[in-house]
């Protein structure tokens, strides 16, 4: 049993070696598409992050935190630039992982920028800790 324990350990440091060594901030052509298309939205989507309708979820995506916030005529509008920059963040870390070469690693690459995202939103937005909504 030791012997196999030791193995699992042996196993477990390996992948983590592995994906340590991972290029997260690696380009391609699809890549930089998508992070283009982001940058673009993310003027649009700015004001509601501002004033709390949407925050940025645990899981690396974006939510209508507060729908009361945006005027129910705006809704629609907000509710499809959520909708697509959540495809588009699905798509990079999909994305990265295939130039890194290991597309297993897709779920690891969401959450470390899911963690990312957090720790660089601005002051006053709201993000996602534990099913919760808090401001920053």
């Amino acid at each position: 049993m030791k012997r196999l324990q030791r193995i699992a350990m042996l196993c477990l440091l390996i992948a983590s070696a592995a994906w340590a060594q991972s290029n997260l901030e690696i380009n391609t052509p699809a890549i930089s598409q998508i992070r283009s298309t982001m940058q673009s939205r993310h003027a649009q989507l700015a004001p509601y992050y501002a004033s709390g309708a949407v925050g940025l979820t645990a899981d690396g995506g974006v939510a209508l935190r507060d729908a009361t916030a945006v005027p129910l005529a705006q809704r629609p509008a907000v509710q499809g630039l959520i909708a697509q920059e959540n495809a588009d963040r699905a798509s990079l870390y999909r994305e990265i992982a295939r130039a890194n070469g290991h597309p297993e690693w897709e779920a690891d690459i969401r959450s470390t920028f899911a963690q990312r995202w957090i720790e660089r939103a601005q002051a006053g937005w709201y993000i996602q800790s534990g099913g919760a909504w808090n401001k920053k």
